[in-house]
C-alpha cells in the first residue's frame, strides 16, 4: 500500500490548474478570432439574397458562441476574464441589425466588470442605438471617452451626432460637433481609413444642413473620401464609393459620379447605386433630347428678343453663355429665357433648359430654391454664374452640354425682379450612415 505524498499531489493539482488555465486562454483567443471573423463577414460580405447572408452569420455566430462557452465557469471567476467573456458574448449576439436584449444584458455586465473596456462600451452604445435610445448611446460613448481617447468611439460618436441632428433645431451646431469629433479620431491615427470616411460623411452632411450652398464642404468631403481610399480595408466598403459618387454628383463631376455609383453597385447589389446610375443617364438623355429639340429660327428669335431689355445692376457686365469661363464668373450676368423645366427622379437640384440672347441653349441647375420660383417662359438673370462645359461619354454615348449652376437665392432674378425669400429651401440631411 502506497503512502500519499502531499508534495506530489499538490504538484499534480498545480499542473491540472495550469492546463485548465492554458485551455481557457486558448479558447478565449479562438473565440476572439471567431468574433472578428464574424464581424468581417458582416462588413464585407454582400449579396442580393439577405437571407443567405443572415444564415451565414447565424452559423458563424453559433460557432463563436460554442468556442466561448467551452470555457468552464470556474475559469471565468476573475473580473477581467468574466468581463471579456460577457463582452464577447454580447458582441456575438449583437451582430444582427435588430436590437437584442440578450446582447445588451451581456454588454452591460462587461462594462460593470471592466469600465475601461472601450470596445464593450462601443458595442453597448450600438445596442442602445438599435433600440432607439440615442441618449443612452451617447452616454455610453462619452463614458468610454472619459477613460481615455479612442478613435473608434470618436468616429461612432460623430456618426451618432449626425443622426441626432436630424429634425433638431440646432442642426448646424450638432453637425459641427460631428466634424470636430471626426477630426479628433483622425488625429489619433492619420492612416485610419474609417476615420477619414467618417469625416467625409460629416462634411457631406454639413453641406446639406447649411442649405446645400457651401462648396468648400463638398471639397472637404471629397478629400476625406480620397484619404479613406488609401486604406486597403476601406476599398471593400461600398458605402465609401456611394457617398463619394454623391459628392461628385453635387460637384457636377458627372463621369466620376457614374463610375463611383457603378463601383458601389458591383460591391453591394443591395445598395440602390445601379438605380442612381440609371436615373442620371435618364436625366442626361432627356437634357440631350431637349437641347437638340428643333425650334424654328423665327420662334427662337421671338423668344429671345426681349432679353436685351432686362436692366442690370451697373456693377455687372452682361454676357452670353459662350463668353463664360469655367468656374465662378464674378460680376458677370447672363440673361436667358426658360424653354423647359426638366422633370427628373431626384428632388434636388432643379434642372432647366434656357436660351440666351445669342440663341444659344444651355442647362441651368438650381440649388436651394423651390420649383415654383422659376417657370417655363420666365426671363431669368443669373448673377455671378458658375459655369461648366460638360463633355463625357458613358456606355458608348457622348454627352455634351454647357451648364450654369446657381447656389444662392441672391444669384437669380426672375422677370427682372429678385426671387422672394419664401422660395428659399434647405435640402434634407443625406443619410447613408449605419450604426
Amino acid at each position: 500500500m502506497s503512502i500519499p505524498n502531499p508534495v506530489i499531489e499538490q504538484h499534480q493539482i498545480t499542473l491540472s490548474a495550469a492546463a485548465a488555465d492554458s485551455h481557457s486562454q486558448l479558447a478565449m483567443k479562438k473565440a476572439t478570432e471567431a468574433t472578428d471573423d464574424l464581424y468581417n463577414i458582416r462588413d464585407t460580405y454582400f449579396t442580393s439574397d439577405l437571407n443567405k447572408k443572415r444564415s451565414k452569420l447565424q452559423s458563424l455566430s453559433q460557432i463563436a458562441l460554442n468556442i466561448l462557452d467551452s470555457i468552464p465557469p470556474e475559469q471565468r471567476k476573475l473580473s477581467t476574464q468574466r468581463a471579456m467573456y460577457e463582452y464577447l458574448k454580447g458582441k456575438i449576439l449583437d451582430v444582427f441589425p435588430e436590437y437584442s436584449k440578450q446582447a445588451e444584458d451581456h454588454l452591460s455586465k462587461a462594462v460593470k466588470l471592466n469600465p475601461s473596456l472601450a470596445d464593450a462600451w462601443l458595442c453597448l452604445g450600438n445596442c442602445f442605438w438599435k433600440k432607439g435610445d440615442l441618449a443612452g448611446t451617447k452616454n455610453c460613448f462619452t463614458l468610454s471617452l472619459s477613460k481615455g481617447p479612442n478613435k473608434r468611439i470618436l468616429s461612432q460618436l460623430s456618426m451618432l451626432e449626425r443622426r441626432m441632428a436630424q429634425g433638431a433645431d440646432n442642426q448646424e451646431e450638432i453637425v459641427a460637433d460631428s466634424i470636430k469629433h471626426a477630426k479628433e479620431a483622425i488625429a489619433l491615427d492619420v492612416k485610419d481609413g474609417n476615420s477619414w470616411y467618417n469625416l467625409g460623411n460629416a462634411c457631406l452632411t454639413s453641406f446639406f444642413v447649411t442649405g446645400a450652398w457651401d462648396h468648400s464642404k463638398l471639397h472637404q468631403s471629397l478629400k476625406a473620401y480620397q484619404n479613406a481610399e488609401k486604406d486597403e480595408n476601406m476599398k471593400l466598403n461600398p458605402d465609401l464609393y456611394f457617398n463619394c459618387a454623391t459628392v461628385n454628383t453635387y460637384l457636377e463631376n458627372y463621369e466620376r459620379a457614374l463610375s463611383g455609383f457603378e463601383a458601389a453597385a458591383s460591391k453591394d447589389p443591395c445598395l440602390n447605386a445601379a438605380e442612381e446610375v440609371q436615373k442620371m443617364l435618364n436625366l442626361f438623355d432627356k437634357l440631350d433630347s431637349l437641347l437638340k429639340a428643333p425650334i424654328k429660327a423665327k420662334r427662337l428669335a421671338s423668344l429671345t428678343s426681349s432679353l436685351a431689355e432686362i436692366k442690370l445692376n451697373p456693377s455687372y457686365k452682361r454676357a452670353t453663355i459662350d463668353n463664360l469661363l469655367d468656374g465662378l464668373n464674378k460680376t458677370i450676368a447672363v440673361v436667358g429665357k426658360v424653354l423647359y423645366f426638366v422633370k427628373h427622379d431626384n428632388a434636388t437640384p432643379l434642372y432647366y433648359v434656357l436660351c440666351d440672347s445669342n440663341q444659344l441653349c444651355f442647362v441651368l441647375t438650381v440649388y436651394g430654391i423651390n420649383n415654383t420660383a422659376i417657370k417655363e417662359g420666365d426671363q431669368v438673370t443669373l448673377l455671378d454664374p458658375y459655369f461648366r462645359n460638360n463633355d463625357f461619354s458613358w456606355s458608348e454615348k457622348r454627352y455634351q452640354f454647357r451648364a450654369v449652376r446657381v447656389d444662392f437665392l441672391e444669384q437669380v432674378h426672375v422677370n427682372g425682379k429678385p426671387v422672394p425669400r419664401h422660395h428659399c429651401v434647405r435640402s434634407s440631411i443625406y443619410a447613408q450612415h449605419k450604426p
